[in-house]
């Protein structure tokens, strides 16, 4: 079900081994952007499962059983490290950037930036070695992809 997803990430990093999948550690990602605010609006589900169908062709069914799983993920993980551990350790710096990217999305969704989803970027962009200027860069795609204006 999920070999396409897995195949984008073995394109961008080594193999995934061991129990924690890195697709899984994505979504949680994801979905932890998504709930970072303290509330998960439906613009901010959609856009989570907008990403995952149309980055890794999922099917719907695929989508929500991955989405389920990374809530529950999300919700049993009390730190960033142990998801963007993984991506770090198993993903390109293209690959770590395209993350970043589809966090953006996630963060953008509601056409608006809170200070919280602001500052989990940016730890994450720091855990997984991506540097300021390429957070940047990732962010700026973003808001041209979805026709907001940029922000300093």
């Amino acid at each position: 079900m999920f070999d396409r997803l897995k195949a984008w990430l073995a394109e961008g990093g080594r193999e995934a081994q061991g129990e924690a999948e890195p697709e899984l550690a994505v979504a949680a990602l994801l979905m932890e952007a998504a709930h970072v605010d303290g509330h998960l609006d439906e613009p901010e589900r959609a856009a989570v499962r907008r990403i995952l169908e149309q980055r890794f062709s999922l099917d719907e069914g695929a989508v929500r059983e991955l989405t389920a799983a990374a809530e529950r993920q999300a919700e049993r993980s009390t730190q960033l490290f142990g998801m963007t551990r993984l991506l770090s350790e198993r993903f390109s710096r293209d690959r770590r950037i395209e993350v970043i990217e589809m966090l953006w999305e996630v963060a953008y969704a509601d056409g608006k930036l809170d200070p919280l989803e602001d500052a989990m970027l940016r730890r994450v962009a720091g855990l997984v070695d991506v540097s300021d200027h390429e957070r940047g860069e990732a962010k700026l795609r973003v808001l041209r992809r979805l026709g907001l204006p940029e922000q300093g």
